[in-house]
């Protein structure tokens, strides 16, 4: 089995840490979807990653997609709930990650076109989602361990990356003052053996025209 990703896709990296929490074996193909002569649109027809190609080289797509396979497939340990409201609260958590690092996607992009092309308004309101969601997961996380039920689980993955994802591509926005709690949360979670063995690092990206 084969994960193709990209080294710096926070997406990427949840599908990795859901197959290594689960212990399952897969081998990692590093691909750049933005690049010239990608390799992902031959397995999805979007050109995104990551893509998951099974041992019988069914392409099965996106990060989210990942998730419902290998909790499918490989049952234990769950990574979501199994009551469906909680399900539901998880995925809420996850919604919300995800949408901080489509922002944060946009921003990078903007910011690879010349600069006379730039959008500054474009960039302020992409960066007052980043802004918002963080905030808004400081204050769901508030004292608790894990953000669901009291267990790691897709939630806790899913703003991990993101949080990962924002060190790696916007090292000037300082979100830990305004978010103490989500920060000694993420400190603690990097040192997590499938965090540790997945910290991103940039991969360079041929300039927008």
């Amino acid at each position: 089995m084969k994960l193709v990703i990209a080294t710096p896709s926070p997406f990427a990296r949840k599908a990795r840490i859901a197959l290594l929490e689960k212990g399952v074996a897969f081998e990692v193909e590093v691909d750049n979807p933005w690049n010239p002569g990608a390799r992902a649109p031959a397995h999805n027809p979007l050109g995104k990653i990551p893509v998951l190609l099974d041992d019988g080289g069914e392409a099965i797509f996106d990060s989210r997609v990942i998730v419902e396979y290998a909790e499918a497939r490989w049952p234990a340990p769950a990574l979501l709930p199994s009551a469906p409201l909680a399900r539901v609260a998880a995925r809420r958590v996850e919604a919300v990650a995800d949408g901080v690092c489509d922002a944060v996607v946009l921003i990078v992009l903007e910011h690879a076109r010349p600069a006379a092309l730039q959008s500054g308004d474009w960039i302020a309101r992409q960066r007052a989602k980043v802004s918002a969601g963080v905030s808004a997961l400081e204050a769901q996380l508030g004292h608790r361990r894990w953000f669901v039920e009291g267990a790691f689980g897709l939630a806790d993955v899913a703003v991990g990356c993101m949080l990962g994802y924002l060190d790696l591509r916007l090292p000037a926005f300082a979100w830990r003052p305004g978010a103490p709690r989500l920060a000694a949360w993420f400190a603690q979670l990097e040192e997590r053996p499938s965090f540790a063995a997945t910290r991103p690092s940039a991969q360079p990206i041929d300039p927008v025209r």
